[in-house]
């Protein structure tokens, strides 16, 4: 019987420590697949949730100041002292800005100085709505108007999410990558070729040749576009204020321009006008301090316009047509006297239909947007494909005839 060998035991155990090293080999591959793969794919996904609900966040922010307001208002008492007794509790829910304005009010300001100290607590339309209702001594009466304009963000966040960011981010700049991959590398070897083997090329191609560097702006300026309405729409108010300090006509007067913007603006100068008139309010006084509810310059220097004509002795109804084209405005103030209950029940109709038609709006742009990108780069690869495909398929039948 033939002896096994010395080193016969040892076999198992290099088996053993073999396997043991392709074991810890693999998790160590898929250690770094994860890393290298899942964990930027996660940061990806976690920026794209920040950013597309940073307008839900901050009507959130909104509506939960407004339930403290009306919460301190029900307790009765100084309005202040109520609003620095919560944050005096230390809690974290209203966040910082809200205990900083408690610190402002605790040195003796009045709530709408106070807000002026602390602009980003509240959207800027709020914060003018809120004060309009300190000078006319009744915070009470506008809330409804406020918690109307915070929910505003739902629309715009719907308008963000339909593909917007995932064309701005990844689509676009592929196409961009694209191009300038066709006009930097492909089209100067395929011209070279062609110089070599023919004396024509393919019609197409040499559209091509001619369109791509407009093709390549063209594409470059919707990016830059586009860009610009992400970077709106992540600064929300304080992004459009930065823009504004130097700017301040153009950005205005683009917002105005903007049809869901623009009916939201007159949604809201007409509620906060019919509480201002409903309380009594000077007709003049009531223009002016309803138009700076709005937060928008341009609309406010058109409401200017809505005041002389006060003082040369027009009626409202017919000086609010500076504010109105279509002419509801108009006959909604010019009935108002004569309907029960003031101004805001004759104008609350009106008012929800200027709201629904913002919503509508800003609905229809976004999937127009989102469905005229997609095909526009359609049409540009298409473009690409058949003009690089067809100048091979002729290099072919050049080099079957040589």
């Amino acid at each position: 019987m033939n002896a096994l060998p010395p080193t016969a035991h040892l076999i198992p155990a290099q088996f053993a420590l073999l396997s043991v090293g392709d074991l810890l080999f693999g998790l160590w591959t898929v250690v770094i697949y994860v890393v290298l793969l899942f964990v930027p794919l996660g940061l990806a996904v976690f920026a794209a949730y920040f950013f597309v609900s940073l307008p839900l966040r901050r009507q959130e922010r909104a509506r939960f100041f407004l339930d403290l307001l009306e919460t301190a208002l029900n307790r009765g008492g100084a309005l202040e002292a109520q609003l620095i007794s919560m944050s005096d509790s230390r809690d974290r829910a209203p966040g910082v800005r809200f205990h900083l304005l408690a610190a402002h009010l605790q040195d003796g300001f009045r709530l709408g100085a106070a807000l002026e100290k602390v602009p980003r607590l509240l959207p800027p339309p709020v914060a003018a709505m809120l004060k309009a209702g300190e000078k006319l001594g009744d915070l009470r009466a506008v809330l409804p108007a406020c918690r109307q304009l915070s929910r505003d963000a739902v629309s715009q966040t719907r308008g963000g999410a339909h593909y917007l960011l995932l064309l701005v981010f990844i689509v676009t700049p592929v196409i961009l990558f694209i191009l300038g991959s066709v006009i930097t590398l492909v089209i100067p070897k395929f011209r070279e070729v062609f110089a070599g083997m023919t004396e024509t090329t393919w019609p197409l191609f040499d559209a091509l040749v001619v369109a791509s560097k407009w093709i390549f702006l063209a594409e470059a300026g919707v990016l830059v576009f586009m860009f610009l309405a992400v970077f709106f729409y992540i600064g929300g108010p304080r992004a459009t204020a930065w823009v504004q300090f130097g700017i301040a006509p153009v950005v205005a007067w683009l917002s105005w321009h903007v049809p869901w913007k623009r009916k939201r603006m007159q949604r809201d100068f007409a509620t906060m006008l019919a509480l201002l008139l409903d309380h009594g309010v000077p007709e003049p006084e009531a223009v002016t301090l309803a138009a700076e509810c709005t937060a928008n310059d341009h609309f406010v220097a058109r409401s200017r316009m809505v005041t002389r004509r006060l003082a040369e002795g027009v009626k409202l109804a017919e000086a609010v047509s500076a504010l109105d084209n279509a002419g509801e405005f108009h006959w909604r103030l010019t009935n108002a006297p004569h309907a029960q209950g003031g101004f805001l029940p004759a104008l609350q109709g009106w008012c929800d239909a200027l709201d629904a038609k913002a919503f509508q709006q800003e609905q229809a742009a976004a999937h127009l947007a989102t469905s005229a990108l997609v095909l526009f780069n359609g049409v540009i690869v298409g473009f690409i494909a058949i003009a690089c495909f067809g100048a091979l398929v002729e290099l072919v039948k050049e080099g079957v005839l040589w």
